[in-house]
C-alpha cells in the first residue's frame, strides 16, 4: 500500500469519527436539552452539558476570551498533526492511528466551538456521589489517541525520530 493511500485511510478514519461525534452531539441536543440525566447503567448517564472551557471545564466561564484562544490552539494543533501524520513512516502504525484519533477529536470539538461557541458533552460517568466531568466521542478519540501515542513513544525502539 502506498504512503498516500495510508495517509488518506487515516484521514478517512478521522472523518468517520467526526461524523459519529457530530451525529451523537446533535442527538444529545435534540433529546437531552432541558432534561434531567438519563441513567443508562449504574455508573453511566446521558446528561447534556455545554462546556465553554477546555478539558475538565478548565477556564469555563472565563469571560469569553477562551473561545478564541481554544479555536486558535485547535487550528494550530490540527495543522501540526496533519503534517506530522504525513511524515510518519508507514511502519509506525500506533503513532499514525493515535494521531488520526487526536485529529478527529480535535476537529470534532473545534466544530462545536465554531458552531455553538461551546463543546457539547453528554456522557457522564459516576460512582455514587462522585461524578467524572462530562465528555463526548471526540474526547474519547483524543484519549485513545494519546494512549496510542504514548505506547509508540515508550515502546518504539528502532531509533527513528518520528
Amino acid at each position: 500500500m502506498s504512503h498516500i493511500t495510508r495517509y488518506l485511510g487515516y484521514l478517512f478514519l478521522a472523518v468517520l469519527i467526526i461524523a459519529v461525534d457530530q451525529s451523537l452531539k446533535n442527538l444529545a441536543i435534540a433529546h437531552l436539552s432541558g432534561k434531567p440525566p438519563i441513567e443508562v447503567l449504574p455508573v453511566l448517564q446521558w446528561f447534556l452539558v455545554y462546556n465553554t472551557g477546555a478539558a475538565f471545564g478548565f477556564l469555563h466561564g472565563a469571560g469569553g476570551f477562551q473561545l478564541y484562544l481554544f479555536i486558535g490552539i485547535a487550528v494550530i494543533v490540527i495543522s501540526i498533526i496533519l503534517v506530522w501524520l504525513w511524515r510518519v513512516p508507514d511502519t509506525a502504525r500506533f503513532l499514525s492511528l493515535g494521531l488520526a484519533l487526536i485529529l478527529a477529536g480535535g476537529i470534532g470539538n473545534l466544530i462545536d466551538r465554531i458552531r455553538h461557541q461551546y463543546v457539547v458533552d453528554f456522557i457522564n460517568l459516576h460512582y455514587r456521589d462522585w461524578y467524572f466531568p462530562a465528555f463526548n466521542i471526540a474526547d474519547i478519540a483524543i484519549t485513545f489517541g494519546v494512549i496510542l501515542y504514548l505506547i509508540h513513544a515508550f515502546f518504539h525502539n528502532d531509533g527513528e525520530s518520528q
